[in-house]
C-alpha cells in the first residue's frame, strides 16, 4: 500500500524504520512538525521523525497547520492508501481522515479505550496498572474514540519510568502495526468498537503536574515520580540560604516504615 506517515515524537520512530525496512509497503512520504526552539539555547531542533525519515531518504513535510488547504493538497497529490499516524500533534479534520480508501489509522501507546489523550503512558503509571500496550486505531474525529484494529499487551515491570514503558511501547508497536497492515490490505480484519462506558482521559502535562503533594500517601508520591520521569521531572520546593529553589526528584522508594526515601 501507499502509505504517507505522520508523526514527531520518538515512539514513532521504529515503527517508521520497521515499515520502510519490511519492503511490503511504499512510504511516500513522511508529515512532521516544523521544527521549534529547544534546549537551554533555544535553537531550532527538528522533530525525531524527521530526522529518521532523513536518514531513510523519505520526503518530509512539515505544515503548520494540516487544516490547511496547502497541506491538503501535497496529501491529496500524494494518493496515499493509508496515513498512519503516531504521536503527531495535531487533530486531522475529516477532510484528511476521509482522504485514504483504508482510512487513517493511529499508533497510541494504551489498551484504548483506557487513557485516551495525549499522557497514555504516564496515566497507567500514575493509576498503578498492572499492564499496558499498544493499540492500533481506525482514526475518527473524536480523540481516540475510532474502532481498534488490533491490540497488544506488555506488563510494567516494578520500578517502570515513564521512560522506560515509553521506549518499551516504541520497540512492541512495529510488529503490531505491520501485522495490523497485513490483515487490513487482506480485509480479514474485525474492527471492535470501543466501550465509552469503560473509557479514561490522560490530559496532556504540565510542569505543574511534577510538583510532589506530601500530603499523599507514599505509594502515590512514588508513583508520581515515576511517571513524571523524565518529563516534566518530579520536584517539590526547598529553601537553600533563605532563598526558595527547586529540588528536583529523580528516583524515589517506599521504606519498610512506610514512608518514602
Amino acid at each position: 500500500m501507499r502509505v504517507v506517515f505522520l508523526g514527531s515524537g520518538a515512539i514513532g520512530v521504529p515503527s517508521l524504520t520497521a515499515l520502510v525496512a519490511a519492503g511490503s509497503h511504499e512510504v511516500v512520504a513522511v508529515f512532521t512538525q516544523p521544527d521549534r526552539p529547544a534546549g537551554r539555547d533555544l535553537k531550532p531542533r527538528a522533530p525525531p521523525i524527521k530526522v529518521a525519515a532523513q536518514e531513510l531518504d523519505l520526503h518530509v513535510f512539515q505544515p503548520e497547520k494540516l487544516r490547511g488547504h496547502d497541506a491538503r493538497a501535497e496529501l491529496v497529490a500524494l494518493k496515499p492508501e493509508v496515513i498512519i499516524v503516531a504521536a503527531y500533534g495535531q487533530i486531522l479534520p475529516e477532510t484528511i481522515l476521509s482522504l485514504p480508501p483504508f482510512g487513517c489509522i493511529n499508533i497510541h501507546a494504551s489498551l484504548l479505550p483506557r487513557h485516551r489523550g495525549a499522557s497514555p503512558i504516564q496515566a497507567a503509571i500514575l493509576q498503578g496498572d498492572g499492564e499496558t500496550g499498544v493499540t492500533i486505531m481506525r482514526m475518527d474525529e473524536g480523540l481516540d474514540t475510532g474502532d481498534i484494529l488490533f491490540r497488544t499487551a506488555i506488563p510494567i515491570a516494578a520500578g517502570e519510568t515513564a521512560g522506560s514503558l515509553h521506549d518499551r511501547l516504541a520497540r512492541l508497536a512495529p510488529n503490531a502495526l505491520l501485522r495490523c497492515l497485513d490483515l487490513l490490505r487482506r480485509g480479514a480484519l474485525s474492527p471492535e468498537k470501543q466501550d465509552g462506558a469503560r473509557a479514561t482521559y490522560a490530559p496532556k502535562l504540565t510542569r505543574k503536574d511534577g510538583e510532589i503533594v506530601w500530603s499523599q500517601p507514599a505509594w502515590e508520591i512514588e508513583k508520581r515520580v515515576r511517571a513524571m520521569t523524565p518529563w516534566p521531572g518530579a520536584y517539590t520546593f526547598v529553601t537553600l540560604k533563605d532563598a526558595p529553589a527547586i529540588l528536583k526528584i529523580h528516583r524515589a522508594q517506599i521504606s519498610e516504615r512506610g514512608g518514602t526515601t
